[in-house]
């Protein structure tokens, strides 16, 4: 059986009106269900709590068979030790989601580079748990995971397919 951990931005597009991508995140999720079990992490429940009133999200959940599986220990030392090297690697600046460029904003009072994250840890407890978990990851966030976790497979959304 195929376990497939699901990442936050699918079922937000599911779920979320005109979503660009909710039809193909509908197909994938009900291709990846019919492959076999499908599971979140604390971090996907929390980061979808926000969008459901009292026990809806757990309906939900319910519905579409979906489980909620907290991440293990060595799940959780993975995620820390991965986003450390994250944090080792990046590069200074924001990088722009359009065109991807490169910016190091300064602050205007003193003049200093102003450090901001572009990951958080979540990213990296959620790639953790599907590696240690399940070895799947259904996303459109392809780059994050396909750079720090090389052992992941992703699935595609929009191609149905594992791309790595």
């Amino acid at each position: 059986m195929t376990v497939t951990a699901v990442d936050t931005n699918i079922l937000l597009d599911i779920f979320t009106p005109d979503s660009p991508f909710g039809a193909a995140a509908q197909q994938a999720l009900e291709s990846c269900d019919r492959a076999g079990r499908l599971v979140i992490c604390d971090v996907v429940y929390a980061e979808l709590a926000p969008h459901f009133e009292g026990d809806r999200l757990d309906t939900f959940l319910a519905e579409t068979g979906i489980r909620r599986e907290p991440t293990t220990p060595m799940g959780l030392h993975r995620a820390g030790r991965t986003f450390e090297t994250y944090c080792r690697r990046r590069r200074p600046g924001l990088l722009c989601g359009h065109c991807g460029a490169w910016h190091e904003p300064t602050c205007p009072k003193c003049k200093r580079r102003i450090q901001v994250r572009q990951h958080l840890l979540a990213d990296f407890l959620i790639g953790a748990h599907a590696v240690t978990q399940s070895g799947r990851l259904l996303t459109r966030d392809q780059r994050v995971y396909g750079a720090y976790f090389p052992d992941l497979k992703l699935f595609d959304p929009t191609t149905l397919r594992v791309v790595r």
